[in-house]
């Protein structure tokens, strides 16, 4: 459980970067009055170039023309935007623990209380699994508390003219210690110019996007050896669900028909 705490924590101080907000402006008479900064078509085209200037923008599902939940194209974007930057941070922390799994590194002090080790395994997925569902379900709380401390505590929400990728600092009355602060717990990138955090921003989300690959190419040649042939040999086998967190579902059964 230590690990999994201080493992999200270290990830997530050097992910969460900060970003300026570049897009054109748009009246939305229902938030407010004044003109918001909200991203367009165009500017997810601009974008595309400056992630990899041989690939266009790609949105084969029209994604980014659609208007989810009834908020407009822009909203739509906006939250699009977020999500790949959220997921992409996930998916580089999956992939970097993923290999401090395969490779058996623990800390060395007891994982449980109860002096239970932390346990020795050849891929991450088998980790999981080894963990008890008491501390799968802190992981999911500590989780929940900060999509709940972005959504609630950022100056101008993702949908409405917010910075994509922002994590808003924690309040000292509540959470003192800025070494807490995930964006910039050491204050480095404090003096940075809005240029600089964009320019961060681009090279965030390839190395995201190439993260997601990665972990998706480690769990596929678990699951089917040789889909990935590089890693044929590589990752071992793994007979275990994916997509089945808990040890026992929290879910009711479905019956057979």
């Amino acid at each position: 459980m230590k690990l999994a705490i201080t493992s999200i924590l270290a990830s997530t101080a050097a992910a969460f970067t900060s970003s300026s907000f570049n897009g054109a402006a748009l009246n939305s008479g229902v938030v407010s009055s004044s003109s918001l900064k909200m991203e367009t078509l165009d500017d997810l085209s601009s974008l595309a170039k400056k992630l990899n200037p041989v690939v266009p923008r790609f949105d084969p599902l029209g994604l980014s023309t659609s208007n989810f939940w009834g908020t407009t194209q822009e909203e739509t974007i906006g939250f699009l935007r977020e999500s790949e930057v959220k997921h992409g941070r996930i998916a580089m922390f999956a992939f970097v623990g993923y290999i401090v799994h395969a490779n058996g590194i623990t800390w060395p002090w007891p994982m449980m209380l109860d002096g239970t080790p932390f346990p020795k395994v050849s891929s991450a997925p088998e980790a999981w699994d080894a963990i008890p569902d008491a501390a799968k379900l802190q992981i999911f709380a500590f989780i929940g508390f900060l999509e709940y401390w972005r959504e609630a505590n950022c100056e101008k929400h993702y949908m409405k003219g917010g910075k994509i990728g922002e994590f808003p600092a924690f309040n000292d009355k509540y959470i003192p210690g800025g070494a807490l602060n995930l964006y910039d717990p050491f204050g480095w990138h404090k003096n940075r110019s809005e240029e600089a955090k964009a320019a961060g921003l681009v090279k965030e989300i390839n190395n995201g996007r190439l993260a997601m690959l990665g972990i998706f190419g480690f769990i596929s040649e678990q699951k089917i050896e040789g889909s990935v042939p590089l890693l044929k040999g590589v990752v071992p086998a793994y007979d275990g669900e994916f997509m089945a967190p808990f040890a026992k579902s929290i879910f009711p059964a479905i019956p057979s028909l």
